[in-house]
């Protein structure tokens, strides 16, 4: 394994933007305000050779409100397996109360620690950064996550110090082929909730209030049929409802957990029926190339006489994601949740489905004598790939588009290929 290296400090101390800083990229969301950052993100961060993973949490604190509790919870969770704490103070401002509460909680914990005193922006600032030896941490170590100075320094004091604990870094990265499942779905329908019940343990903060989740945090759990990656996501607004910066950063979090998913589950409020923002979220998910599994949530909500409407209005909105499941859960509860993960394992059995060429050719010959297309005919066809099924048709002539989709029907039917894309590609001879 790795070694693990937490950052943790009080509230808008520049957590984030370390992490950013070190890992040379925008990763963790930065705003000008205290609790930006509010569940725990680990990436991957490499230094002269050395690997190690890197996590951000949100601003711990002595005492709080239920969300800021909440948060400083998740920091608690992050320092079990620290091979290193990182303890972040503000050199602009001086020590601080919650300073010296989170100094003792590092101190509690037992984990190795070491002590950044961030935006120390000039040579002529360093001096302030001695009245920190108070909380007891030992020296503190001076950089400017914002401007980049000392950065390279502060990472080779990261790997000696990782170096004396004899942690061996892990091998080179490499695809670890598991199924990667990601949570999409507009702010509040109960995505962490759902998230937290199928982990089995409050991995993503969860509180009533939009946007809790404002990154995208990847949990790898193991089930009957194998280990996924469990990919929550900050939900999805409309452009006009985001927010300039941190709800931007956040959509862009979620767009990429989505471009790196092998499937996808659609969270949809029951209470509200499949909207015109769920049916933007599904067309993203299909031009992903993945397949959906529709999650109608709070389904308790619903009245018996309204159900049948609700489920009318998701077929009928969300129509061209064909076949997909819908699974009604309570996720507050739990209820349901236990239908997702068998559902999950069937379509991620037809996404890499592959069919021998001679029986899909006799397919194609029999939906052709069934319905012969207006123009042209399909001389042979071959399966070119998977991840989804995709179908290539050599043809005498240019077949309409509305053949086409036939094709794919049949296909989809005789094939049973269920909800994965399908994707039909012609080359006429």
């Amino acid at each position: 394994m790795k070694p693990h290296v937490v950052i943790v400090g009080r509230p808008n101390v520049g957590k984030s933007s370390l992490v950013n800083r070190l890992t040379g990229r925008r990763v963790a969301v930065v705003e000008e305000h205290r609790g930006v950052t509010r569940d725990r993100k680990t990436v991957e961060v490499e230094w002269c050779g050395h690997a190690f993973n890197l996590t951000d949490t949100g601003g711990w604190l002595h005492v709080g409100d239920e969300l800021e509790d909440k948060v400083s919870q998740q920091a608690d969770k992050a320092l079990v397996d620290a091979n290193l704490v990182i303890l972040v103070v503000d050199a602009s401002v001086g020590v601080m109360d919650e300073d010296i509460q989170a100094a003792r909680w590092v101190l509690r914990s037992g984990r190795p620690y070491m002590l950044a005193a961030n935006k120390v922006d000039a040579d002529h600032l360093e001096a302030s950064i001695w009245e920190f030896y108070q909380l007891g941490l030992g020296e503190p170590v001076p950089i400017s996550a914002l401007h980049g100075r000392r950065s390279g320094d502060f990472l080779d004091e990261i790997v000696t110090r990782l170096s004396e604990l004899d942690t061996v870094a892990a091998d080179e990265k490499v695809d670890d082929g598991i199924l990667s499942i990601a949570i999409v779905g507009r702010p509040n329908v109960g995505k962490s909730t759902l998230f937290n019940q199928m982990v089995g343990e409050e991995r993503s903060v969860v509180h009533d209030m939009p946007g809790t989740t404002r990154d995208a945090v990847d949990t790898i759990i193991e089930t009957e049929n194998g280990v996924i990656r469990l990919i929550d996501t900050a939900g999805m607004r409309k452009r006009a409802r985001t927010e300039a910066g941190l709800e931007t950063y956040s959509v862009l979090r979620s767009l990429e957990a989505l471009d790196r998913a092998d499937l996808a589950l659609l969270v949809i409020d029951a209470t509200q029926g499949a909207t015109g923002q769920d049916q933007r979220l599904a067309e993203r998910i299909s031009a992903a190339g993945c397949p959906a599994i529709i999650i109608l949530n709070k389904w308790e909500l619903i009245a018996t006489e309204d159900r049948d409407t609700v489920l009318g209005g998701v077929a009928d909105k969300l129509a061209f994601l064909g076949d997909a499941p819908v699974i009604k859960t309570t996720a507050l509860s739990g209820k349901g949740v236990h239908k997702i993960l068998p559902a999950v394992h069937e379509a991620a059995t037809d996404y890499t489905k592959r069919i021998s060429t001679g029986t899909l050719n006799r397919a194609i010959r029999d939906l052709q004598i069934r319905q012969p297309a207006p123009t042209g005919r399909i001389r042979y066809a071959i399966q070119g790939s998977v991840e989804p099924p995709t179908f290539t048709l050599f043809c005498s002539g240019k077949l309409p588009q509305t053949y086409l989709r036939y094709v794919e029907r049949m296909l989809r039917e005789k094939f049973e290929l269920g909800s994965t894309p399908v994707r039909i590609r012609v080359r006429v001879e």
